[in-house]
């Protein structure tokens, strides 16, 4: 039809794609031999089934993630290639961008403010070197005040995996401390100390939280006020957290919080990242360990 219209109207190819309303790629593709599109069925049945695995979250993947989940099957195929199988066949993640809530626990110097040591260096080759925390909150039911949860994770910035969490009815000073004794428990010896850093909340300023670190020989470091790109990684975590399992609503505290530990699970064991080279973060960190052995 395409070679037919620019013969009646002697047009070039790039106007009538702009008139009809096709893409180049879409185009060539169309015009392909068939031996040529063909190719496709391996991957598209790969991507398929990727897509399965864990449909509640893998239906949710970009194809810069499947393209890496196709990769860590032997598949030889680029990001582009992926993008137009999956844009053929309406495959491509929609994201629910609502607004939500913003939990501040900052109330005002209440206790000792650390220096920050982070600085914004997130990327890290070590294993337990740095460790991030912060606290977000999550509704359900009619999302009132009263129909709150909140959540506090213990993330290795090394892999991005959440070494502990703790979820509550009160954002508490002991709350918060749980997730952060069970992380730095499980954290085997180094020749090098950890660093835990946070923000300025009222939790993280607490003598109890300070002591909990130096018994551990570990140190505190805190975001500047009302910086939260001090620590952007959690803030990134929670918004893709929210992004994935915050598209439904939840009628009751149980069906929450059963759905919250069901997404770290998956975060923790199968959610694949490209920075690590498409593995998941316990995934990486165990094979990172066998490496250095």
């Amino acid at each position: 039809m395409i070679g037919e219209l620019r013969q009646a109207f002697d047009k070039s190819l790039n106007f009538v794609l702009k008139v009809v309303g096709m893409s180049h790629s879409s185009y060539y593709y169309a015009v392909k031999p068939k031996e040529e599109k063909d190719l496709d069925t391996p991957v598209i049945q790969a991507i398929d089934e990727i897509r399965l695995t864990d449909p509640k979250y893998t239906k949710k993947y970009g194809y810069r993630r499947i393209t890496d989940a196709l990769h860590e099957q032997g598949f030889v195929v680029n990001h582009k290639r992926v993008l137009r199988i999956m844009k053929e066949h309406g495959w491509m993640a929609e994201y629910n961008n609502r607004g939500h809530r913003k939990y501040n626990s900052y109330h005002g110097t209440v206790g000792r403010i650390a220096k920050n040591l982070i600085h914004r260096r997130f990327t890290t080759d070590r294993p337990y070197q740095k460790l991030v925390a912060d606290v977000s909150e999550f509704r359900y039911g009619m999302m009132t005040q009263t129909e709150r949860i909140y959540l506090e994770p213990v993330l290795d910035l090394f892999s991005g995996e959440v070494l502990a969490y703790n979820i509550s009815d009160h954002p508490t000073v002991e709350f918060a401390l749980k997730p952060l004794r069970e992380a730095l428990d499980q954290i085997p010896a180094l020749p090098y100390r950890t660093t835990v850093h946070t923000d300025q909340g009222f939790q993280y300023q607490h003598r109890q939280w300070r002591k909990t670190l130096k018994e551990h020989h570990v140190f505190q470091s805190m975001s500047r006020k009302a910086t939260c790109l001090d620590n952007a990684e959690m803030e990134s975590f929670f918004s893709v957290m929210k992004a994935e399992m915050m598209d439904e609503h939840y009628d009751t505290k149980e069906s929450l919080e059963s759905a919250m530990r069901e997404w770290i699970e998956f975060y923790n064991n199968r959610r694949i990242k490209s920075r690590l080279k498409g593995k998941s973060p316990i995934a990486y960190r165990q094979l990172a360990l066998q490496e250095a052995a």
